[in-house]
């Protein structure tokens, strides 16, 4: 088997959040829920429900439904704007991303313990300049990500909870997934699993619209 070669841009930030920060984070999170509940997002076409439950924060969120995939301003369900993202989550964008303008999204995923996120592509949004900047909190996952082709070879890393991952240059847009979750490996969350926070620019500096067509990436 040909091994992953190692990608330039991937930057795995072991414990960037100590424990009292998990805790700040999460409570700002509960009030994220509160406002914009979780959901169970499904597949484009077929309808076909995800394993994961989420919800967004910030100007634009991240959706998926049978007529495809896009980012827009409004709650799928509630049809009320995203909350704010928290100032946890727009002062790790500042710090680790190196980029000068603000994230638009905040996509929120929860991983109970059977959930999982094939190979995937971050491929709908307009800047590709702008890194994926992600944060972990609660059980640790089995991360997995390869190259620019699904077909290309991946490497295993587990993301534990307070973990920060950046995804920019040549990382931008390897596939990369969730293979589980490995149960009890945190107390952080009294319901077990784990929440994941993905921070992207979508739109291109100086340009906004209401919505954004995606590209149709697999998830």
């Amino acid at each position: 088997m040909t091994a992953a070669r190692p990608l330039s841009g991937l930057r795995l930030v072991p414990a960037y959040l100590d424990r009292p920060s998990q805790e700040a984070l999460l409570a700002a999170l509960r009030a994220v829920f509160a406002r914009a509940p979780l959901y169970t997002p499904r597949m484009p076409n077929s309808g076909k429900p995800l394993s994961v439950r989420m919800t967004n924060c910030g100007p634009l969120g991240w959706v998926t439904d049978e007529a495809g995939y896009r980012y827009q301003p409004l709650h799928p369900h509630t049809g009320q704007p995203w909350p704010a993202m928290p100032d946890l989550v727009i002062n790790a964008w500042k710090s680790l991303a190196g980029y000068p303008h603000a994230p638009e999204s905040c996509l929120i995923n929860y991983y109970g313990g059977a959930a999982k996120m094939g190979l995937h592509q971050d491929r709908d949004e307009l800047d590709f300049e702008a890194p994926v900047v992600s944060l972990s909190l609660g059980d640790t996952c089995l991360f997995r990500i390869g190259g620019s082709k699904r077909s290309d070879p991946t490497r295993a890393m587990r993301l534990a909870s307070g973990d920060a991952v950046v995804l920019g240059g040549e990382a931008r847009l390897a596939f990369h997934g969730v293979d589980r979750i490995i149960a009890g490996t945190s107390t952080l969350l009294p319901e077990g699993g784990r929440i994941n926070l993905t921070l992207r620019r979508v739109t291109l500096p100086q340009q906004r619209s209401g919505s954004v067509r995606g590209r149709a990436a697999d998830v």
